[in-house]
């Protein structure tokens, strides 16, 4: 049981220091004027916005969108590494890559797409389709917390054409291609 305590203490420890790494890239970003976000942020269809691919989720608007995204992401990351039936890291990479280059395929063209709700939406569809895969109480006890506390989310995946409370500068695409992402990384973890 104590090798159960502390893959979730790590797991956890983990994911708030990931989060903390974020809050160090949002002050550097702020303090160079944004040049991060602009050089480094997802500009669909733009062969430069490629990276982004790869760094969006770490770029932040501002504070504001830095905390929104700090808890749920301590949370949903924590659970990840608490159960190496995930395999999370890779699991978190497809994730990651995916959810990026989804939300470089369907973006708004003349946008650039920022932050750590790619992850949070792929993230709380990996928890929730990962139980119907891996068929373990421990991982339908989290799928039915996450989905409590996390499945109204899913709102936000529609565009503000069908979403009248989704503001305009938020990112639908990049929380339908998290989404899209996550039940492909879950589908995948009974596979090598």
């Amino acid at each position: 049981m104590s090798g159960n305590r502390n893959n979730v203490i790590g797991g956890f420890a983990r994911a708030a220091l990931f989060v903390l790494c974020l809050g160090v890239v949002l002050l550097a970003d702020l303090l160079t004027g944004d040049a991060l976000t602009r050089r480094l942020g997802i500009e669909p269809r733009a062969l430069n916005g490629l990276d982004g691919m790869l760094f969006a989720p770490v770029l932040h608007g501002d504070l504001g969108h830095y905390l929104s995204n700090a808890m749920p992401l301590i949370v949903l990351l924590g659970l990840l590494f608490a159960n190496s039936n995930y395999k999370p890291w890779r699991s978190l990479g497809i994730v990651w890559l995916l959810g990026g280059l989804g939300t470089w395929l369907i973006g708004r063209p003349g946008s650039i797409h920022i932050g750590a709700s790619i992850v949070i939406f792929g993230l709380v569809a990996f928890l929730i389709v990962a139980s119907l895969v891996l068929r373990s109480w421990r991982s339908a006890v989290v799928s039915m917390v996450v989905l409590f506390f996390y499945g109204g989310i899913f709102l936000g995946v529609l565009p503000p054409l069908l979403n009248s409370s989704m503001a305009e500068n938020v990112s639908w695409e990049g929380h339908l291609s998290g989404t899209i992402a996550g039940v492909i990384a879950a589908c995948r973890i009974r596979r090598g």
